[in-house]
């Protein structure tokens, strides 16, 4: 008989292995069980098996049109800016599971959410004082909506419980977020009308660095006039729409937000799931515009892509207003909120951003996009070629064929998810001057023949 496991004194054996499926009973078993997201079940297209990821690359389980390895042009939907299996935030999970994978965070607490909660306090802008530790993005919306609205309702103006935003956005899956993405044309269109009724200004005009429009400073400025009273907040994404439809847009209009909501006494959310941790070129898209938000929410590139966290940052002002209400707490709760492995890796995943050039390796980035895109402006049926920071989209004037443009982009040995009528990329930042051509390449083919 073995000997029975002792806790703390040595790894258990456990049982053997499992034996490992082959590629074709992968595909087999997925089809039957898996529900891939934005899918059917089952699924249409046959997804590619990986085995293992390192650096920029993707190692499939055997060849697809000829490639077994793939420089990926996604970073995992923006989140693993470090690129896969990279030796710090290995090191910090391996330290962190001698220690504990997981603890409740009700009642306890412990140094890696501390740590965490501490440095993005230090990080985000300086009114931000409070950090609510969320599973994942759409949850950290979630947790910032019902922040502001139980603010106004501690403030004893609980009328204030619509939120307003424009057109074109996106901020997650779950019921809040859905409500405040693009209700026309979007992929929650199906639930308009279940949804709560949201206020939406027409979508900020495009072009980074394009001049302020004043028609359209004066539209935002009367709708939230109009609806102040019955506004709890406005919630956009900050200088990039980023699943709605990779769009950029002036920081100017940021500025004018923030001036409105302060002037009518509305609160501001700034969602930077996507554009957070230096992806477009600041930190934080919001330091493009020099303002601070009441709320701003972070996620996605956290944890450099390792698991799966996010955060809800507010003022003191946000917090104190909930805590003097007749209910004094804010009611949520996750069960692995503040899961001190997936803190452990985030404090050091952006401990690994900040240590080093950040800003010159995005802006290398963003050159070699630009550059290597250009050509994608000739293509028939290319309605525009845009890139900021380390976001490069070719946008059709039709939609996409995913499958035809994701087999084009394979081919050149890049991993590619275009969507609607966009080919777009977003690489790890720490992807070579030659595999940010490769995948310049990739997105051009991809266009091409999506």
């Amino acid at each position: 008989m073995p000997e029975p496991y002792v806790p703390g004194a040595g790894p258990d054996p456990g049982p053997a292995a499992p034996k490992p499926y082959s590629p074709d009973e992968l595909r087999a078993l997925d089809r039957a069980h898996v529900w891939h997201p934005y899918g059917p079940m089952p699924g249409r297209q046959e997804p590619l098996v990986v085995e293992s990821a390192s650096g920029v690359r993707l190692r499939l389980a055997e060849p697809v049109e000829g490639r077994r390895e793939l420089v990926d042009g996604m970073s995992s939907w923006w989140s693993a800016v470090h690129g896969y299996n990279h030796p710090v935030l290995n090191e910090a999970a391996r330290g962190q599971l001698d220690r504990m994978s997981h603890v409740m965070f009700g009642g306890l607490t412990h140094e890696p959410a501390v740590r965490l909660a501490t440095r993005l306090v230090e990080i985000t802008p300086e009114p931000l004082q409070h950090v609510f530790l969320a599973d994942s993005g759409s949850v950290s919306v979630e947790v910032a909506v019902k922040m502001c609205l139980q603010y106004w309702r501690s403030a004893g103006r609980p009328d204030k419980r619509r939120l307003l935003t424009w057109r074109g956005g996106y901020h997650g899956d779950t019921w809040q977020p859905m409500s405040v993405c693009d209700p026309e044309g979007g992929m929650h269109e199906l639930w308009s009308g279940s949804l709560p009724r949201q206020v939406f200004a027409d979508a900020p005009p495009d072009g980074f660095d394009a001049e302020p429009d004043p028609a359209y400073v004066t539209h935002l400025r009367q709708l939230i006039a109009h609806h102040a009273d019955e506004l709890a907040a406005v919630i956009v994404e900050p200088v990039v729409q980023g699943a709605g439809g990779m769009r950029f847009h002036s920081p100017a209009y940021l500025r004018v937000l923030r001036e409105a909501c302060d002037e009518l006494d509305v609160l501001l959310v700034f969602d930077e799931i996507a554009t957070g941790f230096g992806r477009t070129g600041k930190l934080f898209a919001a330091g493009h515009a020099g303002v601070s938000p009441d709320v701003m929410c972070v996620g996605k590139a956290l944890t450099g892509g390792y698991l799966t966290m996010a955060a809800t940052l507010c003022t003191s002002r946000v917090a104190q207003g909930i805590s003097r209400g007749e209910v004094p707490v804010l009611a949520h709760g996750p069960t692995f909120m503040g899961n001190p492995l997936a803190a452990s890796i985030a404090s050091a995943s952006v401990d690994l951003l900040l240590g080093q050039d950040w800003e010159g390796e995005v802006a290398r980035i963003g050159a070699g996009l630009r550059a290597g895109l250009a050509p994608a402006s000739e293509l028939p049926g290319v309605a525009d070629v845009r890139v900021l920071g380390a976001i490069g989209v070719v946008q059709l004037d039709h939609e996409v064929d995913m499958a035809a443009a994701t087999r084009a982009a394979v081919r050149e040995g890049v991993w590619l998810r275009p969507f609607r009528d966009l080919v777009y990329t977003m690489p790890p930042y720490v992807t070579g001057d030659d595999d940010v051509q490769r995948i310049c390449r990739a997105v051009c083919a991809a266009a091409r023949e999506g």
